[in-house]
């Protein structure tokens, strides 16, 4: 039930990557938009009443050869074909494979933003608009 998953803290590793980045961006926009997230030194330090996302023994980690964005966007049944082209992007960038038009560009605009930006609430959202973009970009190649 997703509901249950909604007023959370959801705790995930500091520093956060594009994987973490984009499903941060992914709770807060499709799941839980009240989510506050807890910055973990090691996973061992996740509060019991945290929701884990991308680490091991998290609720929701890499799954088969799925990212964390992808098993979160299977696991709340969020299957748009925009949704499904930035999971595209997000695998190709934390793991490789199919490498999108888009994915050097995007690469090279977080490393800048997680470079500059030392709080991670701060990057967080500053990223937030970077997936939002895409996400609308991505709407609109498939409009009529």
């Amino acid at each position: 039930d997703a509901a249950r998953y909604r007023g959370r803290v959801w705790a995930t590793r500091r520093r956060p990557w594009v994987d973490r980045l984009a499903s941060a961006w992914l709770i807060r926009r499709f799941i839980d938009p009240l989510a506050r997230f807890v910055w973990l030194e090691s996973p061992a330090d996740c509060p019991k009443r945290a929701i884990g996302f991308d680490f091991d023994g998290a609720t929701f980690t890499h799954s088969g050869a799925m990212v964390t964005f992808e098993t979160l966007l299977a696991s709340f049944d969020l299957q748009t074909p925009a949704l499904l082209r930035l999971g595209v992007l997000v695998h190709a960038l934390d793991l490789g494979g199919v490498i999108p038009p888009e994915a050097a560009g995007v690469e090279r605009v977080l490393a800048g933003m997680q470079e500059a930006i030392a709080d991670d609430d701060r990057l967080v959202l500053a990223a937030a608009g970077v997936f939002e973009g895409l996400l609308v970009a991505f709407e609109k190649d498939r409009a009529p």
